[in-house]
């Protein structure tokens, strides 16, 4: 893990901020982001299969296991060593035992390569991805922030962020997606820091403690 700062001081925050006045709002009031990256590319992709469709704390506790039976070697020689019934001791189920299958040859006989993905554009980067098994197109998108550190990438069907801009900018949770897409062109090139932002609308609980940023300005 690594972690990189957001600074509201930066240009490119200044820039976003200038923008959109509602997201400066919260800019003004979230300040500087620290934000968690995952610079190890494979290692990465394990973790995001290994977390799918359950929670954050079982998720943690089986790469935790992984990483005690590789002895921290989570790489594609290492994974090619052991058996599915090794791996099932770690609580993976066989269908992500698939996908953690796929990504290793992939990796191993370098038809996912790692060393080119820096410089690949995002919609290849993407395209490349979504061709392992049991990686989506939000994986994808949540790799390319978190691990490529690109810095104009939008999910928006990432949940967290929707909730995000339906709070920020007051709308029905029906039209949550919509106003990320209308947004979309105005916050461009800074989608990613947009997302932090929007990120940090749930992390920080405003969207359960008050009804509008306006009435956190008010305090």
């Amino acid at each position: 893990m690594g972690t990189i700062v957001i600074d509201r001081h930066d240009s490119a925050v200044k820039e976003l901020g200038e923008s959109d006045p509602q997201m400066n709002k919260l800019i003004e009031i979230v300040g500087n982001v620290t934000v968690s990256t995952r610079p190890d590319f494979f290692k990465s992709l394990v973790r995001s299969i290994v977390g799918q469709q359950i929670s954050v704390q079982a998720a943690s506790t089986i790469f935790g296991r992984l990483e005690t039976l590789f002895e921290n070697r989570i790489e594609p020689a290492a994974i090619l060593e052991v058996s599915d019934e090794q791996l099932r001791t770690t609580g993976l189920s066989r269908q992500k035992i698939k996908y953690l299958r796929d990504l290793t040859a992939k990796a191993y006989d370098n038809t996912i390569n790692f060393n080119q993905m820096n410089d690949m554009d995002n919609t290849s980067a993407i395209k490349l991805l979504t061709s392992i098994k049991g990686i989506g197109k939000w994986t994808a998108e949540m790799f390319l922030i978190f691990s490529l550190g690109r810095m104009n990438v939008l999910a928006v069907d990432d949940i967290g962020i929707q909730r995000g801009a339906k709070w920020l900018y007051e709308v029905d949770k029906s039209e949550r997606r919509r106003v990320l897409l209308d947004k979309k062109p105005v916050w461009d090139p800074h989608l990613t820091i947009a997302s932090f932002y929007l990120w940090e609308v749930v992390h920080l609980g405003f969207d359960k403690k008050y009804q509008s940023i306006d009435e956190i300005k008010r305090y």
